[in-house]
């Protein structure tokens, strides 16, 4: 599991920092990505598993050649099929109680019941990919796919001139100098509710919540043309982000059960 969740961490960490400090000078930006990989290692250490440690620095490094968080992605979305992959493989072949060292055995109280040090950085990893990175993935994909919603007058660009964000809303007319930004906050959210639900067995709430949504973003749709482009620019955007979801949550089932 520390293998696993130190990969996750890793790519979730770096894509946050690239994030949160896209407008700081590269001084700023490089040494928000080394404190990072640097913590990865240090955590991997303190665990006494030193090579999930190096190896999460390494995906991470990866990770940003391969899928940069403006312009064209040379790799799709495979860098997050390989990523997971690795995290799949390391549940498989690391032993679960593998990654203790000078901790020793500490359990933390949670609801999913006690969580030792491996699991801990398992559901951690996790949620800290789901924040950014697979942002990064749904937007490779819709580039893939050649997806490009329709102009519609009342949507607003970032700062830099550049397409609002993939699960933006359509903005209300607001006043001089004010702009809606709560579209960014809707796809990490989305995938932390359908994160938190499928680890809960809440299945019913999470059909209900995928139809919410339909229903929420039914009008959008409905106004499309001919094309069909935000309905499809909707549909795969959301199955992508959901995927990603599922995924992580059965990892982290499978993890904390092995």
């Amino acid at each position: 599991m520390i293998f696993a969740g130190l990969l996750l961490l890793a790519v979730g960490g770096v894509d946050l920092v690239r994030t949160v400090f896209r407008r700081a000078s590269a001084t700023v930006l490089t040494v928000g990505l080394s404190v990072v990989m640097v913590t990865a290692v240090v955590i991997g250490l303190l665990a006494g598993a030193p090579a999930a440690g190096f190896a999460g620095a390494v995906v991470a490094g990866l990770w940003l050649w391969l899928m940069p968080d403006r312009g064209h992605s040379p790799a799709s979305i495979w860098p997050a099929a390989g990523v997971g992959a690795l995290a799949a493989l390391a549940i498989v072949l690391v032993p679960a109680d593998h990654g203790t060292g000078a901790l020793g055995r500490v359990e933390i109280a949670a609801p999913l019941g006690p969580l030792s040090l491996p699991a801990l950085v398992l559901l951690l990893g996790a949620l800290t990919y789901l924040l950014e990175a697979a942002n990064v993935v749904v937007r490779a994909a819709l580039e893939r796919e050649n997806i490009a919603p329709a102009p519609d007058p009342s949507d607003e660009a970032d700062d830099d001139g550049a397409e609002p964000a993939i699960e933006a809303a359509v903005l209300p007319k607001l006043g001089p100098g004010q702009v809606m930004r709560g579209g960014r906050l809707i796809g990490p959210l989305e995938r932390a509710i359908v994160f938190g639900l499928t680890l809960a067995s809440a299945y019913p709430l999470l059909a209900a919540f995928i139809a919410a949504k339909g229903i929420v973003r039914f009008p959008e749709i409905s106004r499309d043309g001919d094309g069909g482009d935000r309905a499809e620019y909707f549909l795969v955007g959301s199955m992508v982000s959901w995927v990603q979801a599922l995924a992580l949550a059965f990892l982290v089932w499978w993890g904390l059960r092995s």
